[in-house]
């Protein structure tokens, strides 16, 4: 089978750097799942697309979100559509300061929590592993050495909407809209629009700095699974 040179997509780092239990191990089976996932979508063209309703959500409202982002800090952002590449990884941040994307001073990559509670969570809680390898990635993609996480709270799109009354009305066996839908479809709909709340309350933002350190830890666990990958799949 032709080798091909495996780039590993920012997103996915996360899962690259996921300690094994055993030190024995160097890479982890939560890595060990991931790469069959990369293997197959590269060399089989089989890929592992999950789509559920976080994912469905952050797509849709992707421009919300940098519009409210945008508010609040006072500057006007646009959509980066740029993939960057190195030798060892690939990824297209959201936003970016400076000249360039190839050039930036900071990057800035926009989540879209599903909803309020799910929000608070992620500004009460750690800063989440996977988004920390992420920006790290783009930082050593673009030369920056600041990237910003930056939750944003927005309205979910109404065809999610109407699909949570939908189900609703499924699962409680419902035929037709009556007191009791009026009443739980107007709390659903409560629960999914955000307007009503303070711009500053509907952003949250985390700064993470530059860690030339992990950037060799990266480098090395990508080389491990590279390995790993060839003779595992017998790749030349």
């Amino acid at each position: 089978m032709e080798s091909k040179v495996i780039l590993f997509r920012c997103s996915q780092l996360g899962k690259l750097m996921t300690e094994a239990r055993s030190k024995s191990e160097s890479i982890s089976e939560t890595t060990k799942n991931y790469l069959d996932e990369v293997y197959a979508d590269k060399f089989l063209g089989r890929r592992k697309d999950i789509v559920n309703k976080y994912i469905q959500k952050g797509l849709l409202v992707e421009e919300d979100a940098i519009t409210l982002y945008s508010r609040v800090t006072k500057e006007l952002f646009l959509k980066n559509e740029t993939n960057l590449k190195n030798d060892f990884i690939s990824g297209t941040p959201d936003l970016y300061i400076g000249e360039s994307v190839t050039n930036a001073t900071e990057v800035i990559d926009i989540k879209s929590p599903w909803d309020i509670w799910t929000f608070l969570k992620h500004k009460r809680e750690a800063l989440n592993n996977d988004y920390y390898w992420q920006l790290q990635g783009y930082m050593w993609l673009t030369g920056a050495r600041t990237a910003t996480l930056a939750y944003c709270l927005v309205d979910t799109p109404l065809v999610l909407i109407t699909d949570q009354k939908r189900k609703f009305m499924w699962n409680a066996g419902i035929l037709e809209e009556n007191k009791v839908t009026d009443e739980v479809f107007e709390l659903i709909e409560k629960n999914c629009t955000y307007d009503d709340l303070p711009l500053n309350d509907r952003v949250h933002i985390i700064v993470i700095p530059y860690f030339e350190e992990d950037i060799l830890r990266l480098q090395t666990r990508i080389m491990e699974c590279r390995e790993y990958m060839k003779k595992t799949y017998r790749l030349s």
